[in-house]
Order: structure tokens, then C-alpha cells, then sequence
């Protein structure tokens, strides 16, 4: 019995980090443009897009702002005629940046606080899938200082240390019944680890800027977490683990990107993203009770194309519109329910606006379709077709000083 409850808690993508939960919402503008950013000196957000840039920005100043995240997800059990839907449940990841030193000078500072991993999935406590998941919320809060120095007056370099703060709420319901109420497990933990976002920024003879940056993969080490059982029958209380620890990487992402500038007030963004997926292979669980388990991912690196575009119409106006392709990282056989991942289109437009010299509101919009995929688990056996859509608008404010 012992081995059978473990076993069947193992079987759950713990942390479900590994479920293409990388989250692309760091900067208003860039979010406008594609996500597209990393071959420009655009603003603040260039602490997360490129280091090298900051050195390029014209003026020093900060930045807040956010996304908010409306997802849809459809899920038809395999011979059935019924769709399941998830829960409205809304996580909204957060930016702020600052940076800091003359302009005149050639080493500038900046300080980066975003949310490149994260998501929040919630289902009917009795849906088809509920011994898989019931509901997932997760963040991943990184911090990072950051020098730039602009070695030449067309070449800046860059680079922070990553402070990454980590946290993650999973429920789940367990095959026992208490007085005639299910069984749920939670599993909740915190992560505190490090990692460093480092970028090269060039402006060509010919005009074009060129970005190259890499974001380290972090080591997210959860110790101690609390598993929790809620309504367990008494005959198997001693049984279930109270602890856990897990070890699971948040994949390194290398970016090349350009800048065109056809006019003075137009400026065409272009990037690739390479994601380090491979990193999920295999995800190691560690309890208090039992032996430890290997549960294999296989995951593969995948890559995201993205171009965007900014057209500053009047002082007071300036319009973005982009467009992105992200290839999904998740073999067959290995879909789970907790954000369900295949090939995905992205289009985004917004507008800012510029009240005075010093203020500045930007707003974003961006539209996901997540094409239609059906799968079989390999380790659940949960078998259907599940197709999402995501609806994300953002808004944030600056200040230039």
C-alpha cells in the first residue's frame, strides 16, 4: 500500500516548472512588439532583454508595470462528447525596473525585479483529470542587479546576478474517501537560488543594432516542502509522506536579435529565442518516507521567432504591433493538464502615450492560440484533446529622470 500511495503521488508533475511555464511579460513595449527586444536600447526593460543596452539609453529611469493573464483551456476525454473547461482564475505577473548613472558616462546601473516563470491552472474539483491535477499556482519571482559598460561608442556589454525566489501551490485528488468526501493532496514548497542574465549590444556601419544575450538556466532546489492530506482515511495517515524535496531547473533561454530603423520614427524589431528545454529529461522526488523516484520528461529545446514594430505617429502617441511563433518543448506522450503545451501563435499590438517629457503610460495587448492537441500520458494515462487560447493585457507606467 505504502508503495502504491508513493508511487501515485510521484506520478504528478510536482512544481510543474517543467511544463513550458516560462512566462514572456517583461516589458510593456516589448510585450507590444512580439516579445521582441533583446537588438534593442528601448527602455528600462532592457536589464531583462539585454544588458548591453542599458548603457545605450538615452535618459535613466523607472518602470512598473503588469500583465494580466485570461486563460482558457478545453479538455474532451478521449470517447467522450463532453469538453471541460478550467477555471477563470487570473495570475498576474509583475515588472519594475531603474536604472541608474550619467548618460554621459559609459557604465551605467540597473535593477531588474519580473517574472520569468509562472502560471496558474485551476479545474472542477471532479473533472475527468483530477488524480493528475486539480489546480496549480506557481511563480517565479527573479531579482537582478545589473551593470552595463559601452566599451566603444557602438559596442556595450552587460550583465546581473540572478536572485531567484521561487514558490508553488499543487493540489490533487487522492483515490480514498473519507465519510463519503474525496481525498486531496497538496503539495506546497519555496525555492531560493541564483543564476545571471549576461548581453553583448552592437549598432553596426550600416545602422542596425544587434543583441545577443543569455539568461543562465537557475537550479530551483525546493527543501522541505509540505505535502498535506486533507479528509485521509485514518488507515492510511501513516502511510503518506509529510516532507519533500525536488530539484528542478528553470531552462537558459539565448537570444539573437536586430533592430531596423527605416525612419526616425520607426523602429522594426526581430529575435530569436533558443530555450534550453533539455534540461527536463528526467525530474528527481525526494520524501520523508519512501524511496526516491525518477520520473522522466523528455524534453526537447525548442525555439520562439518573433518580429515586431513601432511607429512613433505624434509626440504625445506612439503605435506597436507584433507577431511571434513558439514551437513547444513537450514530446508526445508527455502533455499534462496543468498548462497544456503545444505549437503556439502569438499576436500583440499597443499603444503609449507620453503626457509630459518625464511620464509615460504604455499598454499592450497579446492573443495566444495554442494549437489543438491530443494525447495519451504516457505516466497518468490521461488521454484527450486539449486546446487553449490566452488573452493578456498589460499596462505600466515610467518615469524618465
Amino acid at each position: 500500500m505504502k508503495k502504491i500511495l508513493l508511487s501515485f503521488l510521484l506520478s504528478v508533475p510536482v512544481l510543474g516548472f517543467s511544463q513550458s511555464f516560462q512566462v514572456n511579460l517583461q516589458g510593456q513595449k516589448q510585450t507590444a512588439m512580439g516579445g521582441a527586444g533583446a537588438g534593442l536600447a528601448l527602455d528600462e526593460a532592457a536589464v531583462f532583454f539585454n544588458p548591453g543596452a542599458v548603457s545605450f539609453l538615452k535618459r535613466n529611469g523607472v518602470q512598473a508595470g503588469a500583465h494580466g493573464i485570461w486563460l482558457k483551456t478545453a479538455f474532451n476525454q478521449t470517447g467522450s462528447a463532453t469538453t471541460e473547461y478550467n477555471k477563470n482564475k487570473i495570475p498576474t505577473p509583475l515588472a519594475a525596473y531603474a536604472v541608474f548613472g550619467s548618460p554621459e558616462n559609459r557604465l551605467r546601473f540597473g535593477l531588474g525585479v519580473y517574472t520569468p516563470f509562472g502560471g496558474a491552472m485551476h479545474w472542477n474539483e471532479d473533472w475527468t483529470g483530477k488524480y493528475t491535477v486539480t489546480s496549480l499556482d506557481l511563480q517565479a519571482i527573479y531579482i537582478q542587479p545589473t551593470l552595463s559598460l559601452r566599451i566603444t561608442d557602438n559596442i556595450g556589454i552587460g550583465g546581473g546576478l540572478v536572485y531567484a525566489l521561487g514558490k508553488v501551490d499543487l493540489q490533487k485528488a487522492v483515490p480514498y474517501t473519507n465519510n463519503g468526501v474525496q481525498t486531496t493532496a497538496q503539495l506546497k514548497g519555496h525555492s531560493k537560488d541564483f543564476g545571471w542574465n549576461a548581453g553583448i549590444f552592437i549598432k553596426t556601419v550600416s545602422g542596425v543594432s544587434v543583441g545577443v544575450t543569455h539568461r543562465s538556466q537557475v537550479t530551483a532546489k525546493v527543501e522541505n516542502g509540505d505535502a498535506n492530506f486533507f479528509n485521509a482515511p485514518a488507515s492510511v495517515q501513516s502511510l503518506l509522506p509529510t516532507k519533500f524535496n525536488a530539484t528542478l531547473p528553470l531552462p537558459a533561454t539565448t537570444t539573437v536579435g536586430f533592430g531596423f530603423y527605416p525612419s526616425e520614427k520607426t523602429t522594426i524589431a526581430l529575435d530569436v529565442n533558443w530555450v534550453w528545454w533539455h534540461a527536463y529529461k528526467n525530474l528527481d522526488f525526494y520524501y520523508d518516507k519512501g524511496d526516491p523516484t525518477l520520473s522522466k520528461r523528455n524534453y526537447h529545446d525548442a525555439a520562439t521567432f518573433r518580429v515586431g514594430i513601432q511607429n512613433e505617429t505624434t509626440s504625445f502617441l506612439t503605435l506597436r504591433a507584433g507577431v511571434a511563433y513558439a514551437l513547444s518543448p513537450v514530446g508526445e506522450g508527455y502533455v499534462t493538464p496543468e498548462v497544456p503545451d503545444a505549437d503556439r501563435l502569438l499576436l500583440s499590438a499597443g499603444i503609449g502615450l507620453k503626457p509630459s517629457e518625464r511620464f509615460g503610460i504604455d499598454f499592450s495587448f497579446l492573443y495566444e492560440n495554442i494549437k489543438s492537441r491530443t494525447e495519451t500520458n504516457i505516466e497518468t494515462g490521461l488521454s484527450g484533446t486539449f486546446k487553449t487560447v490566452a488573452y493578456i493585457p498589460g499596462v505600466a507606467l515610467s518615469y524618465k529622470f
